[in-house]
Parts: C-alpha cells; sequence; structure tokens
C-alpha cells in the first residue's frame, strides 16, 4: 500500500468511502481535490495505474515484423515491438548500460542501437552487442536485455501491466464483450493515429468521453444532429467497464457500410464504452475513435488516440471525413475541459448531483471502480 499521511488523500479516500454507501439513485460527482490534488495523482498512480492494464496503443502500428514504436507511461519509457516472429512485446525502451533510451520514434528496424554508448538490441530486447565489454570480467550479455513487460491484446489494442502482477485482461471484458461482438473491433483497420495534449485530469477526460449529457450542450455543431443527448441509453457494467449506446438522430443518414453481423438496433446506436482505467472508445457502426489516455501530471493528459475502420484504406474520403468529424469535436471538448480544469482550483466545489443513469450513469460507475480501489 502507497504510504501517505497527506490530508487530501486521506479526506478523498474518506469521500471515496462514502460514495460506496450511496444508493444508485442518488449518485454525486467527486470533489474538485479529485482532479486537482497532485499528492492524490501520486497515490491512484502506484494503487492503481501502475497496477492495472494501461492501454498504450493498437496493433496497426506495429502491423508487420519489424515495425516498433515509442511512447511512455507513469514516466516509464516504453517500446513496442513486432519482432521478427510476430510477436508483438512490450518492452522497456531504458538502456540496461546506463539507462539512455534505445529508441526513439516509430518505424522498421530488427534492432535498436543506444546511441550512447551504441549498445544494441534485437527487437525481442536480447543484447545482441555491447562494445568493448567483453574485456570486463563478469560482465554476461545474457543477462542485458530489455526487461519486457506483462502485456496483452484485446480487439487489437495492446495493454501493459507495469507492475506485472494484473490478472488476466479479457476475462473481466468478457460482459462487454458480449455487448459490442458484432461490430467485430478486432477486424477493422488502424486509419489514424496521433498524440495530442490536453490541459486537464485524466480523469476528466474519461468522464467526459463517457457520458452523453454534454453532447447536445457542448457539441451542438457536430454530435447533436447524429447522436443527441436524449436518446442515450445506459448499458451494463462490470469490473472492468462501463458505458452508454448513442443513438442515432432518425433523420441522420444511415452510417453504412454495415457489418453483416449488425441487428437493425445495433445499425442505429454507437457503443461508447471505457476500459478501466485508461482506454475509452466510440465504436460507430462503420468506425471507430479511441483514446489511450496517460496523465502528464495533475492538470494534463496525453491522448494517444486513433480512428479503426472496415476498409484499411487510410486515404480514403470517408476515412478523412470521420477524422476531420472527430477533430471537430475533440476540439470543442479539449475547450470545455481545459476550463474546467482552471474552474476546479475553487476550494468551493464539494461534487454535485449527477443526471440520471442514461446520461450519467457511467460516471457513477468510473467513481465506484476508483472507491473499490482507493476508498480508505
Amino acid at each position: 500500500m502507497f504510504e501517505t499521511n497527506n490530508q487530501t488523500v486521506s479526506n478523498l479516500r474518506q469521500i471515496l468511502a462514502e460514495m460506496k454507501t450511496l444508493p444508485h439513485d442518488n449518485p454525486r460527482a467527486m470533489p474538485a481535490e479529485f482532479y486537482t490534488s497532485t499528492d492524490f495523482l501520486k497515490f491512484e498512480t502506484e494503487e492503481v495505474l501502475r497496477k492495472e492494464w494501461m492501454c498504450v496503443g493498437h496493433v496497426g502500428e506495429v502491423s508487420i515484423p519489424g515495425d516498433f514504436y515509442t511512447t511512455e507511461m507513469l514516466d516509464e519509457q516504453i517500446l513496442v515491438t513486432r519482432d521478427m516472429d510476430g510477436v508483438v512485446r512490450v518492452l522497456s525502451n531504458v538502456c540496461r548500460h546506463r539507462g539512455n533510451r534505445v529508441a526513439e520514434g516509430s518505424g522498421n528496424s530488427r534492432k535498436f542501437t543506444c546511441q550512447y554508448h551504441t549498445w544494441t538490441y534485437d527487437n525481442t530486447g536480447a543484447l545482441l552487442a555491447a562494445p568493448l565489454m567483453n574485456k570486463q570480467p563478469g560482465f554476461e550479455k545474457e543477462k542485458c536485455g530489455l526487461p519486457e513487460f506483462a502485456s496483452e491484446i484485446w480487439k487489437g489494442w495492446i495493454f501493459v501491466n507495469l507492475d506485472g502482477t494484473a490478472a488476466a485482461l479479457a476475462p473481466r471484458l468478457a460482459g462487454l464483450q458480449a455487448v459490442i461482438k458484432n461490430y467485430h473491433q478486432e477486424d477493422r483497420f488502424l486509419n489514424f493515429i496521433e498524440e495530442d495534449t490536453w490541459s486537464c485530469n485524466w480523469k476528466c477526460l474519461f468522464e467526459n468521453f463517457m457520458e452523453g449529457y454534454h453532447l447536445s450542450a457542448t457539441h451542438r455543431k457536430t454530435l447533436h444532429k447524429i447522436t443527441p443527448t436524449r436518446l442515450c441509453k445506459k448499458m451494463g457494467s462490470d469490473d472492468g467497464w462501463t458505458g452508454y449506446h448513442a443513438y442515432y438522430d432518425p433523420n441522420y443518414p444511415p452510417r453504412g457500410p454495415f457489418h453483416p453481423d449488425l441487428t437493425e438496433d445495433e445499425k442505429i446506436k454507437s457503443p461508447m464504452y471505457g476500459v478501466y482505467p485508461n482506454l475509452v472508445v466510440g465504436m460507430a457502426t462503420n468506425f471507430t475513435l479511441f483514446m489511450c489516455l496517460r496523465p502528464d501530471g495533475v492538470d494534463k493528459v496525453t491522448i494517444r488516440w486513433g480512428v479503426t475502420g472496415l476498409e484499411n484504406d487510410p486515404e480514403a474520403q470517408a476515412v478523412k471525413d470521420y477524422v476531420d468529424l472527430c477533430k471537430s469535436f475533440n476540439a470543442e471538448d479539449r475547450e470545455k475541459l481545459e476550463i474546467l480544469q482552471i474552474a476546479l482550483k475553487t476550494r468551493n466545489y464539494p461534487g454535485g448531483p449527477l443526471a440520471p443513469d442514461d446520461y450519467e450513469g457511467s460516471i457513477w460507475d468510473f467513481i465506484q471502480y476508483m472507491a473499490r480501489h482507493l476508498a480508505s
């Protein structure tokens, strides 16, 4: 257990304990400090984020042997590779010699050379060369490979467990799999990927993505005409996930092409779901938007976000149109969330009542998830 005597952390843990006792029909939001306390971020990092499965990207980023990309998560430098046998690996991107980074950016390579002293590794992490080290008595090359983090692939997303103790991911998402199976996310191709950083707490963005209450107000020019707030319906939830269905306005054109397995009901709605604690997904009938969130301080979140689709053609006009739509409503969300982060610096917001289940029930689910892990 992460030790802290910080009063704010203690108070928030007590509030989370109280949240666990509230009836489902009287849900409340968390107070401002939940999103602004640096000490609480340290606490949740140790007790939730490092212990849970964190999404770091999509297999489409490493589609053929030799592909790699670099990223980071909670101050860990990460190298995601597909080795020459086709195995996706999540490696530490820190040289075993003096601790510099081994790889930069993304590309395709059979080996990675640290530019500090040219120690060289293959794309399984094994050390290939260490100049002059054969003259050092006791040096054992086979013991100096890059450590590999525990990882799993679910529906094409790559997850890492930094402390290596988490139970298997897929079983905890079995209920979600039953909801989304006919959309066949695992068969959708990566059409677009980029990173961005917003000036808000990571939990604010997770909660924003997971509620339909803001769709008609915040996204009046974009999403309101497609998925208005009044048509949102809460889906189920479980220990590992939550979500809602964003139904399409009947006046909006059909969002095909449709997978033949989709039911008539599934053709007129998008499952919007979050895999705790850091993957949020909007799964339309033809495209999927996803965001992998990672805290970058208490008031910043770095987002690795992308779009997958039924066809493997990033240059198709339909793909460009959907990416442009995503960029438009992301900009609307970012504006509101960055204002929210400033407003939450107040000492006078204890947390307000949440909207009915169909509109903000998933926020209540997320608070309950945090309470299960962090309540005193």
